[in-house]
């Protein structure tokens, strides 16, 4: 009896549950339930772990290689302007646009398509990589929260200490996103005139008119006039004087169309050249003013021949003559017909 009794506790009596060291692993603890055997849910983890560091990194590499692919293709497309037309330069967008021949060449679309593509594929990276190292030491056990709280710190102290940096970065990818300027445009930014030779997202590289290379930062450029966008209008204004305006007017578009039949210029008009009107009256006289619109390339030898051909238009005719002796009458002083002293005869 005494043995049956004994026997009888010892069944009653729970046993104890085994322990198992599984460090709060999922996968382990499945392991367990499969096998109940503490020492196979254990020796699970040096394959598991290992195998998720693994997978870890071979998914960033195929996520960042789909996005970089992507990006590549969007950009491509862009470089041959099959753009939508939400992601288009502001004035891409106006109808207007579409009728200038000189708004956007092909190879300086390709170029910016380019500088927006390796920027996207960089911020891809740095953001895949840098969740991938997250969940990695996640999975070694180390404790990501004093190192998050440790980056969130430096990063505001950055942020504090690098305000213009940053400044200049996000004004460089606007700039490029908006295609404000590229290499070879004219631009005035202010203090500097000049030739753009080159375009980073914290600077941009001028050369003015005297050969010297300034060093503009995106940041601190608040207006830009590009000269090299859509058209240029070449301006002269000559001043005739006293002259008959009718006269002077019929001179200068005899010329302005002799011009624009020269078969060396003839290309670089967009639209003929005309005579605008009177577009000021002084003491000296009326000025004529004359405008032709031309492309951005040749504006300045269009500009150079406009005033030697309507120089010569009006000396052939006689009309400079006749300004200059008007203005010789007028400057002759009172002091100088008393004293029998005259001016130019006038012609």
């Amino acid at each position: 009896m005494t043995a049956l009794l004994l026997q009888f506790l010892a069944d009653a009596t729970p046993s104890p549950t085994p322990t198992v060291d599984c460090d709060g692993d999922s996968a382990c603890m499945q392991f367990y339930d499969w096998f109940k055997n503490a020492k196979v849910a254990e020796a699970s983890l040096w394959v598991i772990k290992p195998a998720r560091i693994v997978l870890i990194v071979v998914l960033a590499l195929i996520l960042r290689a789909v996005l970089h692919r992507t990006i590549t293709r969007m950009t491509e497309r862009a470089g041959e302007g099959k753009i939508p037309t939400i992601l288009r330069p502001l004035r891409e967008k106006l109808p207007s646009a579409l009728a200038e021949p000189t708004t956007l060449f092909p190879e300086r679309r390709r170029q910016r398509a380019a500088a927006i593509g390796s920027v996207l594929r960089s911020f891809v990276t740095v953001t895949v990589f840098s969740i991938a190292g997250l969940m990695v030491l996640a999975e070694l056990g180390i404790n990501l929260t004093p190192l998050v709280a440790g980056l969130g710190i430096v990063g505001a102290a950055l942020g504090f200490g690098a305000q213009s940096l940053v400044k200049d970065l996000i004004a460089g990818l606007f700039m490029l996103l908006e295609d404000q300027y590229g290499v070879g445009d004219t631009v005035d930014v202010g203090d500097v005139v000049g030739v753009v030779e080159a375009v980073g997202l914290r600077t941009i590289t001028i050369r003015d008119g005297q050969g010297v290379v300034w060093y503009v930062r995106n940041g601190e450029i608040i207006r830009v006039g590009n000269k090299s966008q859509g058209h240029a209008v070449a301006i002269v204004d000559l001043p005739i004087g006293f002259a008959g305006v009718d006269e002077a007017v019929s001179v200068l578009r005899t010329a302005l169309e002799r011009f624009a039949d020269d078969p060396a210029y003839a290309d670089d008009f967009l639209e003929p050249p005309e005579v605008a009107g009177i577009e000021s009256v002084t003491v000296d006289g009326a000025t004529v003013r004359v405008i032709a619109k031309t492309t951005n390339d040749t504006h300045a030898r269009v500009l150079r021949e406009l005033r030697r051909r309507m120089t010569e238009a009006l000396e052939s005719s006689g009309i400079a003559a006749t300004i200059a002796a008007s203005r010789g009458l007028r400057q002759s002083t009172p002091s100088d017909a008393e004293n029998g002293v005259r001016g130019p005869a006038p012609v």
